[in-house]
């Protein structure tokens, strides 16, 4: 039995994956840079090997890609908000690291990759909403413009080397053990709530999220595996928005407790409003996001009690 490779799989998205595709029996190797005292729990698991190694290191790639079938790349060593400060670096380590990446899957004998990428950048500021995939993509900031580049490169390897792919355009995921410094404005706010500190809030609170359970993602991704159509690219959120206001007051709800709220000046990256259109999910991939919004967040918050002592 070959095995399925998570790459990036010790960071929020990948931590679930694995717990996952363990419970189903897979066979796993992890491509990480943790440290030892860091990994996760189910290193223990006799189904997973994990390789300490960097994405950009062709060695460790090399590596990671002998007898694999299907490969998950969640790396990204950038965050939306600050992809534009040095883009290069955002270029050099993500898109030539995927490319590197690409080429060994493909003198490997990889069969399939499954790369996370951006529902929130990719578009850009949306002609309509919810965000079809067949909408403009026209990102205004470095994350999403190496997001989108690699998706075209999966296309190009696919045509001319045979590498299947599929495309996950997330929404905003959250969950469980999702850092507050990472990505994420769940996460921060919940930092902040349990700290009883003030939220920041970046405009006047009215930008419009798709928000999805990181278990109703990891859903998808399991699908995508197994999937055998036609299409490619997949939108993966909520298909509800909610504005960062509209969280507050279910955070206030969830949590019991009070929330300050300090609004600072707009920034011009953080398009008004995105929501995902999932019907080609749902169709394709006979997918439908099973927890609700608040229901997630009771969870997280949960979750967040036990292991912060807040």
């Amino acid at each position: 039995m070959k095995r399925i490779l998570v790459i990036g799989g010790a960071g929020f998205i990948g931590f679930h994956l694995i717990d996952r595709l363990i419970a189903e029996g897979k066979l796993v190797r992890v491509l990480d840079r943790v440290p030892v005292d860091l990994r996760p729990g189910w290193m223990d698991s006799p189904q997973v090997e994990y390789l300490v190694g960097d994405f950009v290191d062709h060695s460790a790639i090399d590596v990671a890609v002998r007898d694999i079938d299907v490969a998950y790349h969640l790396v990204s060593t950038t965050i939306p908000a600050t992809s534009n400060v040095d883009p290069i670096f955002d270029v050099q380590s993500n898109l030539i690291g995927t490319l590197s990446f690409l080429k060994a899957a493909v003198e490997a004998g990889v069969k399939k990759v499954i790369f996370v990428s951006s529902g929130g950048t990719v578009y850009g500021k949306p002609i309509s909403v919810p965000i079809k995939e067949t909408d403009p993509t026209d990102p205004i900031c470095s994350y999403g413009i190496t997001k989108l580049a690699i998706e075209k490169y999966l296309a190009m390897f696919e045509l001319l080397y045979g590498l299947g792919f599929m495309v996950f355009r997330l929404a905003n995921p959250f969950g469980e053990r999702q850092r507050p410094g990472a990505q994420g404005a769940i996460a921060a706010f919940m930092h902040k709530v349990a700290k009883r500190s003030p939220i920041e809030i970046w405009g006047d609170g009215s930008v419009v999220r798709d928000y999805i359970y990181i278990h109703d993602v990891v859903d998808a991704l399991i699908r995508g595996a197994e999937y055998e159509g036609a299409s490619r690219i997949f939108n993966v959120g909520s298909g509800e928005g909610r504005s960062l206001n509209e969280i507050v007051e279910v955070l206030r709800l969830v949590t019991g407790r009070p929330v300050e709220c300090v609004y600072k000046e707009s920034r011009p990256l953080d398009v008004p409003k995105s929501v995902l259109d999932v019907s080609l999910v749902k169709q394709e991939l006979g997918w439908n996001p099973e927890i609700g919004f608040s229901n997630g967040l009771a969870k997280t918050w949960r979750w967040f009690k036990d292991n912060s002592n807040v």
